[in-house]
């Protein structure tokens, strides 16, 4: 078959493939459930070429340099946070940022060899923390052997080809993308993934999960879950129906992009009816899977930079702990760090930094905001019950927000204001005799009230009694 009879019989194949799948797969259980870890799982999330300084470089760093031993520096750290485990960004052999593999099976060489990786898990067991690595499965970079061979006019059944030309992610000419109707990449993607979870790893994050057709996690996550059934996967999706890619590919959870967007977007506009309108989809999102919850991570602007008063990082933090989902801190938000994602080349070296030793160079406000974390994901510890925790409205105006966050007989309430203004609170005409004071802006004493007020563009949460 030439490439460009390839090309037809894969775009059409392409575009019958999701319907095929949904049809084929009408029979079989909706979703699998998650391993039961994952109900107390609080992923602290690194890039690990940016945090030890091996990307950008120049010149780039060497095996010998085994430099992602010094992540192992800052696992006590992630201790001291209240985190349970640690969510890796790339690190297989790639030429640039991560994302463009070269070879699924070793550790980049910059970041130094697989013995390092093996001491990393083992520090982390330790320390009771989980592993969590990011798998690259659209696509693979150009130094990829198959990706050579084929460049070189040898077999080309590895990549989808389209009008002669071997198709891309996103128009990025660094990133070749595989044909995922092609038997032997199934078996790779499996092979890969069982390879590094007998390593230790406890998971995958599927980088650009929303770029491969459902069909195909539905034909590898099975395979791999007959091996390891206490491993985790979560697609990587932004945009569109999170509940149908659930279910039509087998993830056990996916990036709630949602209610990220709503969280700094609501703060910055006080628009508290935004975010209570995310809060009804999420719950409904929460019917059927629990995602993935974040307010920063590897791929956006940080969020001390998002929001234009800094008093509401803690706000955002309050929610993301007190929603039901699996929430992931991506390191430096927990201590303030300032970063701008920019779309340029080199656009997310900023939000990428090289990190020094823990608490180093840190600002009085950076170190209040490593409090909040530390007790608020205490409070999250907790109430492991907030994992799968529904909310609902109680109160809400354009500047203020009092939500209930329940799970069976267990509630929270949660009051946010970012008016100038204090605002009061009667616990009776919110439905309750009285409530404890178990967290808020301030470090308010853990004192009974019937009636309080929330600071200016301060939060309170309470414990209904």
């Amino acid at each position: 078959m030439t490439p460009d009879e390839r090309s037809r019989e894969e775009h059409v194949s392409d575009e019958r493939s999701r319907e095929e799948h949904v049809s084929d797969e009408r029979s079989r259980e909706e979703h699998v459930a998650e391993p039961d870890w994952v109900e107390h799982a609080i992923w602290w999330q690194i890039y690990p070429l940016g945090f030890v300084g091996a990307h950008p470089a120049d010149p780039a760093p060497t095996a010998d340099e085994h430099r992602i031993r010094r992540v192992v520096d800052w696992l006590d750290y992630a201790v001291e946070l209240g985190a349970s485990g640690l969510a890796l960004g790339p690190v297989f052999a790639s030429r640039t940022h991560g994302y463009d593999t070269t070879d699924h099976y070793h550790i980049d060489p910059r970041l130094g060899d697989d013995a390092d990786f093996d001491h990393l898990v083992s520090e982390a067991r330790k320390r009771g923390l989980r592993v969590l690595l990011d798998g690259v499965f659209n696509h693979v970079g150009t130094d990829f052997p198959r990706y050579r061979d084929a460049a070189a006019g040898g077999d080309t059944s590895w990549f989808r080809v389209r009008n002669g030309q071997f198709a891309t992610f996103e128009g990025h000419d660094g990133l070749i993308a595989l044909n995922h109707r092609q038997a032997e990449v199934i078996d790779y993607t499996v092979d890969v993934m069982c390879h590094w979870l007998g390593r230790g790893a406890d998971g995958w994050r599927l980088d650009a999960a929303y770029a491969v057709p459902d069909r195909f996690w539905a034909q590898v996550l099975p395979r791999v879950r007959a091996v390891f059934p206490q491993a985790w996967f979560v697609g990587e999706v932004i945009h569109g129906d999170y509940g149908a890619r659930v279910r039509d590919a087998g993830f056990d959870s996916v990036t709630q992009y949602e209610l990220w967007k709503s969280i700094w977007s609501s703060l910055n506009d006080a628009n508290f009816h935004e975010l209570d309108w995310t809060l009804t989809r999420h719950n409904e999102f929460m019917d059927n899977f629990v995602p993935m919850t974040f307010i920063g991570n590897h791929d956006v602007t940080r969020i001390a930079s998002m929001l234009e008063n800094p008093a509401h990082v803690e706000h955002a933090l309050a929610i993301l702990l007190t929603a039901g989902g699996t929430p992931s801190v991506y390191a430096g938000d927990e201590s303030a760090y300032r970063g701008v994602k920019e779309e340029r080349f080199g656009g997310d070296d900023a939000v990428r930094p090289e990190f020094g030793s823990p608490h180093e160079g840190i600002s009085e406000h950076g170190a209040q905001v490593f409090r909040a974390h530390q007790h608020l994901i205490g409070l999250r510890r907790r109430h492991p019950w907030l994992h799968t925790a529904r909310t609902s409205p109680l109160h809400v105006t354009n500047h203020g927000y009092v939500y209930a966050t329940r799970d069976g007989d267990n509630t929270l309430v949660v009051a946010l204001n970012v008016a100038d203004e204090a605002m009061p609170i009667s616990l009776p005409d919110l439905g309750f005799a009285t409530g404890e004071v178990v967290a808020g802006s301030g470090a308010p004493p853990p004192e009974v009230v019937v009636d309080t007020m929330v600071p200016a563009h301060g939060w309170l949460i309470l414990a209904p009694r």
